[in-house]
């Protein structure tokens, strides 16, 4: 950030006088520009048909990860909720019509300042096509799913703890409710 949103002079990074972190703080007008995480919201959306289930993916049509799977979900937008955030985002990259169920995953992305929430969805039926967000919107069974292929770790984990979960649903369990941090790769020290 370089300039005040408040009144357009320059900023400076700075710790106000009773915080405890550097905050981008205008000399003029004195205004306080508080950065915060963003918030990713998505489904998992299921068509589960004579005992065979499947996810509805998406294939990103956009950087970062063009060409990537994904599950449908982006950034949640002023006035909604992460419920209703997680049904535009299904229709708006796979034109799916979802019932929306349970909170199932919390994924803590420090690293980029975001924290991914993924629902539980029902997909009401099969008329679904790709956004313009999205190259291809596909159904995959779990031994389908393309794991070397997908966008992000959020995805990954959320589909790992989704199909381990069904495992148990099918013993008579149900599903959990999962917080995760995902943490960035450690890169290995360069030898001279």
């Amino acid at each position: 950030m370089k300039f005040c949103s408040e009144c357009a002079h320059p900023v400076a990074l700075v710790i106000p006088e009773g915080d405890n972190r550097p905050r981008y703080v205008c000399a003029q007008c004195s205004a306080i520009h508080y950065q915060n995480p963003k918030l990713v919201i998505g489904s998992i959306p299921v068509w589960e048909r004579d005992g065979e289930l499947k996810i509805l993916l998406c294939k990103r049509a956009i950087e970062p990860r063009f060409g990537y799977w994904t599950l449908p979900a982006g950034f949640m937008e002023n006035e909604e909720t992460t419920a209703q955030a997680a049904v535009r985002e299904t229709e708006e990259e796979a034109g799916a019509n979802i019932e929306i169920g349970d909170l199932f995953t919390l994924l803590n992305v420090v690293h980029v300042h975001q924290v991914h929430m993924f629902y539980l969805a029902r997909l009401l039926d099969l008329d679904f096509a790709p956004g313009i967000e999205s190259l291809e919107a596909q159904l995959f069974a779990e031994h389908e799913i393309p794991w070397d292929d997908l966008a992000f770790p959020t995805i990954r984990k959320t589909l790992e703890l989704f199909f381990a979960d069904r495992a148990r649903v099918a013993q008579g369990g149900s599903y959990g409710f999962h917080s995760h941090d995902i943490v960035r790769p450690m890169r290995s020290p360069e030898l001279a």
